[in-house]
């Protein structure tokens, strides 16, 4: 095997970049110590940046995107991994500055490594993928908050996201009455099937005034959007709740008070995870493929080749995208 098949991005002499499937050697994949066959990646909205050009995700093109993967071992120069291990990849840089999970194989280091866990398949993991690994940041923050399902109830925000609508079918495995608020109310009935309990729109989650309090509504919260909803969420926070947080889509600026947290104790934190630390990433993966693994998980999904990747690529731009896109490349 000399090359394989992948989504390639190229840079053009006008400074446009063109993305296509081609054959890609494999002396061209960085040298690290385990080479993957992958099976499956994922489709996120970082995945559409890098897949479009922007360098503030990718600084160097010709390039392979794909910050998910998981597969099979091929090859391991560290004892730690042998060929035949089934495997997990995201985060870090792939599918950044390393070429990622949207071809055949890819080599990285050993420390970026998850072993697959029991319960849960390669193509589930997939699903589930760095959304839903993003998601069980925020819920373990929940829990280390001591945020329990019947302190109340829990907002998640861009719910029809691929963070937003794992977040809500975890705390609904785990029995949380859970709010989902989003602009496509169109899908309501989809959040309602995959755990919300009640659907709002986003508007009743954007409050424009100087109030530095409003009415408390939630026992904690899972933003994925930022900006004047992360604001409204801080200010409806009940005493003692937590809000993560993960997204910038309304804007990368945060604008509020300190009366939450210095009146009522609210808590914020961070859902980081490109650089989670491996022993927190493998507990919550752990998690994951046993009691936080979603009832409706393939439900939460759907499947495309690398062939059919690029039309999914402009609808996550274009803000239509509705719950995980799984990309097969075990065929």
């Amino acid at each position: 095997m000399s090359t394989f098949k992948a989504l390639v991005v190229e840079e053009q002499s006008d400074g446009s970049f063109v993305r296509s499937i081609k054959q890609w050697p494999i002396d061209k994949l960085p040298d690290h110590e385990v080479l993957v066959e992958v099976q499956y990646s994922s489709l996120n909205y970082k995945d559409a940046l890098s897949a479009t050009g922007n360098k503030g995700v990718t600084k160097n093109y010709p390039h392979i995107p794909g910050i998910d993967a998981a597969g099979i071992v091929a090859e391991s120069s560290n004892p730690e991994f042998s060929s035949g291990d089934k495997v997990i990849v995201t985060s870090y840089d792939l599918g950044q500055n390393t070429s990622g999970g949207f071809g055949r194989y890819i080599r990285v280091p050993a420390d970026w490594i998850v072993p697959l866990p029991k319960k849960i398949s390669l193509r589930e993991s997939m699903i589930i993928g760095t959304a839903g690994f993003t998601a069980a940041i925020g819920v373990h923050h929940l829990q280390h908050n001591n945020v329990k399902p019947d302190s109340g109830n829990i907002l998640v925000t861009g719910a029809t996201g691929g963070v937003g609508i794992m977040a809500v079918s975890i705390l609904s495995k785990l029995r949380y009455n859970v709010t989902a608020a989003t602009g496509k109310i169109d899908q309501k009935n989809f959040l309602l099937n995959v755990g919300a309990t009640k659907v709002i729109h986003r508007d009743e989650v954007q409050d424009e005034s100087s109030r530095p309090l409003l009415s408390s509504k939630w026992a904690g919260a899972i933003d994925t959007v930022g900006g004047i909803m992360l604001d409204t969420t801080l200010r409806q926070t009940q005493h003692n709740g937590t809000v993560a947080c993960c997204g910038n889509v309304l804007g990368h600026e945060l604008h509020t008070n300190v009366y939450p947290f210095i009146l009522r104790g609210v808590h914020l934190a961070g859902m980081d995870s490109g650089n989670c630390e491996m022993k927190l990433r493998k507990k919550l993966w752990q998690k994951l493929a046993s009691e936080w693994k979603p009832e409706n998980v393939e439900q939460l999904s759907r499947e495309c080749s690398l062939e059919e990747l690029d039309n999914e690529i402009d609808r996550i731009l274009n803000g239509q995208q509705v719950g995980r896109v799984l990309v097969n490349l075990s065929d």
